[in-house]
């Protein structure tokens, strides 16, 4: 993973649809190698960058029930 505060204006940004809408989203972008990731509430902020490898590893666990919190 990688972080960056520069813009990336020609990504396609999105949240997830289930997303509850209380402002604690993040937005994901597909890039030529991997997916890019920012928090929804500052979208000038941060964007972590993780390869496909890595990001399909990410929803895997989720969806098998996985947290790193409670």
């Amino acid at each position: 993973m990688s972080s960056t505060h520069v813009s990336v204006p020609d990504l396609l940004w999105r949240k997830a649809r289930l997303s509850a809408g209380n402002g604690e989203c993040v937005e994901v972008a597909p890039k030529e190698t991997g997916i890019a990731v920012r928090d929804s509430k500052d979208p000038n902020g941060a964007i972590l960058l993780y390869s496909a490898d890595k990001w399909r590893s990410f929803v895997a666990g989720y969806k098998a029930g996985e947290r790193i919190f409670p």
